[in-house]
């Protein structure tokens, strides 16, 4: 078994530069993560508006409470959004904010809205 993963290992030496940051499976749980749609939507959400509150998500997105916390804990959890907590309440009482992190924003800009983006200039082109 040992043998199997060292080999496994090196097939996906190349994939990545030697001084890379993330390592091939944390990139990789990056975009399954934004694979589901809530997610790619609230990642969305906080890339085009900024930092928003859970309960703004939540309004914003009219999502029930404990789903919307499942995928915020998924999308923290990669790397993708942050959990900040403010020193002093807002004018609404909270302390705690979501934000889009620079990985988050990146993956969406140059992963999903360039396929996107593609589609469009592609229907644009043929019609």
């Amino acid at each position: 078994m040992a043998h199997s993963r060292r080999a496994n290992d090196r097939v996906h030496d190349d994939l990545l530069p030697e001084s890379s940051v993330l390592s091939l499976e944390e990139y990789l749980d990056m975009q399954r993560a934004i694979g589901n749609e809530m997610r790619f939507r609230i990642l969305n959400r906080l890339v085009e508006d900024g930092p928003h509150s859970a309960s703004e998500l939540r309004d914003a997105l009219e999502i029930r409470s404990n789903t919307l916390h499942y995928h915020l804990d998924e999308l923290v959890d990669v790397g993708l959004v942050e959990n900040r907590k403010r020193k002093e309440p807002d004018s609404s009482g909270l302390y705690s904010y979501y934000q889009a992190s620079s990985l988050g924003e990146g993956i969406l800009d140059e992963g999903i809205r360039q396929l996107m983006a593609r589609e469009w200039d592609a229907l644009e082109r043929y019609q």
